[in-house]
């Protein structure tokens, strides 16, 4: 371990930033370690808030992902409800939204991103996104009012969020630019069985379809205007149509940032400062390119990378990506890369039975493999995709 680290500060109370304040004091860690968070919650997981918080199947206190009594454990100096807003790599030091600096020897970056917005009239009452906890615990209360259910965006988040909406018996309208949910992510014959997953529940489709302006009545959402001119009407509305690093605050550091805090195979973005989770753009030495990932598994897993290599392990940060979604009674699984232009094929199972294993084949090689209510047999693949050398050449 690293002798010269006295102050380790965590920009980022998230589960990332939480697991790298776990993993300093795990690995030996015993300096002033300081963790920083935007929100006033105590560090809590995100996945369930599309699902079991927005259902409200689960309390808020659910999702909290340690009690009191851990933070005590981990000797933090714990700043909740504080926003990092400037950063001096030469002085090391990071400025608040207090006014108050602090010094460190070391510094991990785990702000992670925020959601994009509408270009006008995100001011409307009934305009949602959905990132933080209070977000979803105020999504949820609109919908205890039984609205008509507009969700922007056919990604991950829009599509669980339409899932939750249909299983609570909102009528509800997906609203995506590709030809289908999730097409842009896992290719179109995936994205027509996610389209099909939906429609069988009861949700009015609108795919190959943009968004020009939300239109309100008295400062309320009324209805979204397509760009072929038709309405959606709608009294509640959820944007999700991606997000964006939360890098504003390093403007003017002298860091690399291009999509992410740009950083090397060891999630070192500079002298002393490391990075991790989803505002993370690092050299995946096996890809053989730069990545970053918006998945909580990689938050946890590069979390632990970049405090081991503060800490002086020097170990290249490599994994297998991977990440699930759960819409309705399908829990859909990856691991890889599955992009949209892969050719995919069936290996195990039956896609008419909703239980079957694919692969995903790039340049003749098994770059991706998904699962879809297949656990079990999804793991048995996973060798093709470990042994890169050895892969499948049948693509």
């Amino acid at each position: 371990m690293s002798t010269a680290l006295r102050r380790v500060v965590v920009v980022g109370a998230s589960a990332a930033g939480l697991t790298a304040a776990e993993t300093l004091r795990r690995e030996g860690y015993h300096g002033r370690l300081t963790l920083i968070g935007e929100e006033p919650h105590l560090p809590y997981d995100r996945p369930p808030l599309s699902k079991q918080i927005l259902a409200g199947d689960w309390q808020p206190t659910a999702s909290a992902l340690r009690g009191p009594d851990d933070y005590t454990r981990l000797d933090l100096d714990l700043r909740p409800g504080r926003r990092a807003v400037a950063l001096d790599p030469d002085r090391r030091g990071v400025r608040l939204d207090d006014g108050t600096s602090l010094d460190y020897d070391g510094l991990i970056i785990a702000t992670g991103v925020t959601p994009r917005r509408l270009p006008s009239g995100h001011d409307l009452h009934g305009v949602h996104v959905l990132r933080t906890l209070d977000e979803a615990l105020r999504l949820r209360q609109h919908l205890l009012r039984r609205p008509t259910l507009a969700v922007v965006g056919g990604g991950f988040t829009g599509s669980e969020v339409a899932a939750t909406a249909r299983t609570l018996g909102l009528e509800t309208t997906l609203i995506c630019q590709g030809p289908s949910p999730l097409a842009e992510r896992l290719g179109p014959d995936l994205g027509r069985m996610v389209a099909q997953l939906h429609t069988d529940h009861g949700v009015r489709l609108r795919a190959g379809a943009r968004v020009t302006s939300l239109i309100g009545s008295h400062g309320q959402v009324a209805a979204l205007r397509l760009t072929d001119g038709s309405l959606v009407e709608a009294d509640a509305v959820v944007v999700a149509i991606g997000s964006t690093p939360a890098t504003d605050w390093l403007r003017g550091s002298g860091l690399r940032i291009g999509d992410g805090v740009l950083c090397d195979a060891y999630c070192r973005a500079a002298p002393g400062v490391y990075a991790a989770g989803d505002a993370a753009r690092w050299y995946h030495p096996r890809l053989g390119g730069t990545l970053r990932l918006e998945h909580r598994t990689n938050a946890a897993e590069q979390a632990i990378a970049a405090a081991r290599n503060l800490l002086g392990a020097h170990e290249p940060y490599a994994p297998l990506p991977y990440f699930w979604s759960d819409q309705y009674d399908a829990r859909i699984q990856a691991y890889g890369t599955c992009t949209a232009d892969a050719k995919v094929e069936v290996v195990q199972g039956d896609p008419e039975e909703r239980s079957f294993v694919a692969l995903y084949h790039t340049q003749g090689r098994v770059t991706g493999a998904l699962g879809w209510n297949s656990p079990r047999a999804l793991r048995s693949h996973l060798p093709a995709l470990t042994r890169p050398d050895e892969a499948d050449l049948a693509g």
